[in-house]
């Protein structure tokens, strides 16, 4: 388990903000990945909500140089296997079941958990997870939250998701027990649709630049 948490807080330290994308076009996923990491966010969640959801994760697995793509919105094993398969080398989930624990220990790719309360880390951690999802991170009590956690369960650490954006990203990025955040704003529809790329690699070197 330890060598998992460690392949998957690799990846969660690429970044200060790793893109929560919702791909209804297949034609769009390769060249917004593209964008994406040409502005330095490199791993990238595509999740589980359209029918084009795992042929956009295989295409941006196969086409997208530096690309480390991970799947979202997993709710059961089904998912979790079929987008292992399609070439996901990390998967989230927005909560948590037994049967998400089982298929995460059967893989060798690592598993983002979902968690909102305490109770729900500490059962997680029994598991041996070290790394999980903060969601949904605004609704759920926001950083003030996050924060009063950092001390009763030291040596846990966040990914929040969910109702994040450039405004308070950094209120989340300072705390000690945050290694990153995901956040859906540095690929908005609008540009998307039009196939601004340019525009989309901007808003990706802003989110970078979150780092420091």
């Amino acid at each position: 388990m330890s060598e998992k948490n460690d392949k998957l807080l690799s990846i969660l330290k690429l970044q200060p903000v790793v893109p929560v994308l919702v791909i209804d076009d297949l034609a769009s996923a390769v060249p917004l990945a593209r964008a994406l990491v040409a502005g330095g966010l490199k791993a990238i969640e595509i999740t589980l909500r359209t029918t084009a959801a795992l042929e956009a994760i295989r295409a941006v697995a196969n086409e997208v140089e530096g690309a480390v793509t991970g799947a979202g919105t997993i709710l059961n094993a089904a998912q979790y296997e079929a987008a292992v398969e399609a070439g996901s080398q990390f998967i989230v989930s927005p909560g948590t079941t037994q049967e998400l624990i089982d298929a995460a220990a059967d893989s060798e790719i690592p598993l983002l958990p979902g968690a909102a309360t305490a109770s729900e880390v500490m059962g997680l951690r029994e598991e041996g997870f070290t790394m999980m999802k903060f969601f949904p991170a605004e609704q759920a009590g926001g950083a003030a939250y996050l924060k009063s956690l950092s001390s009763p369960l030291a040596g846990t650490f966040f990914c929040p998701t969910g109702g994040i954006s450039l405004s308070n990203a950094r209120d989340y990025l300072s705390l000690p027990n945050v290694v990153c955040v995901g956040g859906s704003w540095v690929a908005p529809k609008e540009l998307v649709a039009r196939g601004d790329w340019a525009g989309i690699t901007k808003l990706a070197s802003e989110a970078f630049a979150l780092r420091g």
